[in-house]
């Protein structure tokens, strides 16, 4: 693969792209908290990937490693800072909580929502480093090593970043949840009859499309690369 890629063959990079094209997208919007910033991301990589072809080594494993780091690079010149990404944050973690639900009754729907919005609220407020370092190693599943050669750093390093951003997530999050929490209630309603308890259940859910962001199930938005990228 890495022979055809250096030599340019497009059919080597249709494989590269249907192999790859969703686990970039996704790593996309983790760094950009927006569904179309992440699609821009994805495609821009794609190019990047074509225009770099002959700065692939070689000999070498999988490619996702390489398309990983210009993904990163792309994706900062879209947030160009933690103000962007947080208004994006925000606006993603709005829409969670506002999406309709004909089954709210269950209280553990609307307190997953609640720990969602928490989290992405809290995400927002990491370092740019951290935020990079976090997605890599927990949702990519990247060892400290690949995520080193992705970002362009020391293996200490990133044990260092990871360990702080994660600590930090932790307490950010628990803060999110202790401000939002509704009201202490008697556990009665106004008719007398105790109320449900609230369930809770941790999930690992993607959020919503925010206002002005591409709507719909995100699997729709990476296409196989004979039907081209939108």
């Amino acid at each position: 693969m890495r022979t055809r890629i250096r030599a340019g063959d497009p059919s080597a990079f249709a494989e590269l792209f249907d192999d790859y094209a969703r686990s970039v997208y996704n790593h996309a919007f983790r760094l950009t908290a927006d569904w179309a910033a992440a699609e821009d991301v994805m495609a821009t990589t794609f190019m990047e990937a074509w225009r770099l072809r002959d700065r692939v080594d070689p000999e070498g494993g999988t490619l996702r490693l390489w398309l990983l780091g210009i993904a990163t690079n792309t994706a900062r010149n879209q947030t160009r800072g933690n103000r962007r990404y947080r208004r994006a944050a925000t606006a993603a973690a709005r829409a969670e909580m506002s999406v309709p639900d004909h089954a709210e009754e269950v209280a553990g729907r609307v307190d997953d929502r609640r720990r969602l919005a928490a989290a992405l609220t809290a995400l927002a407020a990491l370092r740019r480093p951290e935020r990079e370092v976090l997605t890599l190693c927990l949702w990519e599943g990247l060892e400290y090593t690949a995520a080193a050669e992705v970002l362009g750093i020391p293996v200490g390093t990133v044990r260092s970043r990871l360990s702080r951003a994660r600590a930090r997530l932790r307490r950010l999050t628990d803060a999110e949840l202790t401000a939002a929490a509704p009201p202490a209630s008697s556990g009665r309603t106004p008719s007398g009859r105790a109320s449900t308890p609230v369930a809770s259940a941790a999930t690992h859910r993607e959020p919503v499309a925010g206002p002005g962001q591409v709507r719909g199930d995100r699997r729709t938005a990476v296409r196989p690369a004979q039907e081209g990228i939108r």
